[in-house]
């Protein structure tokens, strides 16, 4: 597994300048998280760090290597993503084994039976799904295929949007253990978008609070618990977190 280090990462869109700037590191193996209200830039350092956005300035480093160096076979496989919308990721008429049979044939994997049945596993789901198409699957059951074809490539790195926020809540908290359990018997790095701080202090080692495109705070996630932050704004994020979750 590899670690990240972001700098100075800036993009602009005309007139309106999205991240003025932006540093952070991710350890080896640590899932670092990044919070704040929406619009204030969280994903979007995520699709410029995997080159999805390709005009911004500044640095993405994996592994010491910068992001636009890696030929693009590469960075997929040292870089994968998993979006927030598991309905709008999957082919509507591609099945499940398509979709995992793909990569493995665009990085000449071999043995491609074995892995396809060894990536439905990882994620839970049976086997015999591999026959089956998104619109007979349910929304925690795309999100877990979606995770699948990310891993079957065995990248060092996932970048994680938001993996649950279209999910029902009593599947959000599978695939939150399932992502937990991913990482501890495989070691990859996370980045982790979320607006919910409880699913990063279930997952994060440390998060980042962004306010309007700049990272206001760093914290580790023991900081949550008795809101440690500093920053003003910091402060009031987790404290209104808080306030909700005494709430219910």
């Amino acid at each position: 597994m590899k670690p990240i280090s972001i700098r100075d990462m800036s993009i602009r869109f005309g007139a309106v300048t999205v991240l003025p700037k932006v540093s952070f590191d991710v350890a080896e193996g640590e899932c670092f998280g990044l919070v704040g209200e929406s619009g204030s830039g969280k994903s979007t350092i995520l699709r410029c760090a995997s080159l999805l956005l390709d005009t911004w300035s500044g640095e993405a480093r994996i592994g010491g290597t910068s992001v636009r160096e890696m030929s693009p076979a590469d960075r997929c496989r040292t870089l994968q993503m998993v979006f927030q919308d598991p309905y709008g990721s999957l082919h509507p008429r591609h099945s499940v084994r398509t979709v995992l049979s793909e990569p493995l044939k665009i990085h000449h994997f071999d043995d491609h039976a074995a892995r396809l049945e060894q990536a439905m596993i990882d994620v839970g789901l049976p086997v015999a799904f591999l026959d089956r198409y998104p619109h007979q699957l349910s929304g925690g059951q795309r999100q877990r295929v979606a995770i699948a074809r990310a891993l079957i490539v065995e990248p060092d790195v996932l970048f994680l949007d938001e993996p649950t926020s279209a999910l029902d809540v009593s599947v959000q908290a599978e695939i939150i253990n399932l992502l937990v359990r991913l990482q501890a018997e495989k070691g990859f790095t996370y980045v982790m978008v979320s607006h919910d701080l409880a699913v990063i202090d279930h997952m994060c080692d440390r998060f980042a609070v962004m306010k309007l495109g700049e990272i206001v705070e760093i914290l580790p996630r023991s900081a949550i618990v008795g809101n440690q932050a500093t920053h003003p704004y910091a402060r009031e994020l987790i404290g209104a977190s808080l306030s909700y979750e005494n709430a219910l």
